[in-house]
């Protein structure tokens, strides 16, 4: 097998655990220093990243489908195409968003992992008229992040 396709196969198997909901196989994939940066939370390391991922399924396992596709192993890492479908917030509005990964892999666990998406959109969805009047701007991502990361420091902390 090619280191490509040992790539392919690690991202492969994160995603799968990530369908299953299985956050524990999800951060068996992870080198114990991962580095991990997305427009919602910001960059995160280590035991940050896998307690966001255990959080994230915990609280969406009654909403949470993922999908993935487009998974391409390289020689140093890979990416990936993954939807999420998911409840968000009080008032549980529909998300449907489309993440563009990128990965970096080293001795068979992804050391750096970066998830893109488009944040108008997903704050349109997410916050309704104040996200689509303001979700392009700085003040809107610094409050989503502010308030994320909130969010998982109170997780951590139980």
């Amino acid at each position: 097998m090619t280191i490509e396709q040992q790539h392919q196969q690690i991202i492969q198997g994160f995603y799968t655990a990530f369908q299953q909901l299985d956050a524990e196989k999800m951060v068996a994939h992870y080198h114990d220093d991962i580095q991990f940066q997305d427009p919602a939370f910001g960059q995160l390391q280590g035991e940050q990243v896998k307690n966001m991922w255990r959080m994230l399924i915990e609280r969406g396992r009654d909403s949470l489908k993922i999908n993935f596709y487009n998974v391409k192993g390289t020689a140093t890492g890979g990416h990936a195409t993954w939807e999420a479908d998911y409840l968000f917030g009080k008032n549980r509005r529909p998300i449907h968003n489309v993440i563009q990964a990128d990965f970096i892999i080293s001795n068979n666990k992804m050391t750096k992992h970066s998830d893109h998406f488009n944040f108008w959109k997903w704050a349109t969805m997410a916050l309704g008229t104040p996200g689509q009047l303001l979700g392009f701007t700085p003040f809107i991502r610094n409050k989503v992040r502010k308030n994320a990361r909130v969010t998982l420091e109170n997780y951590t902390a139980n």
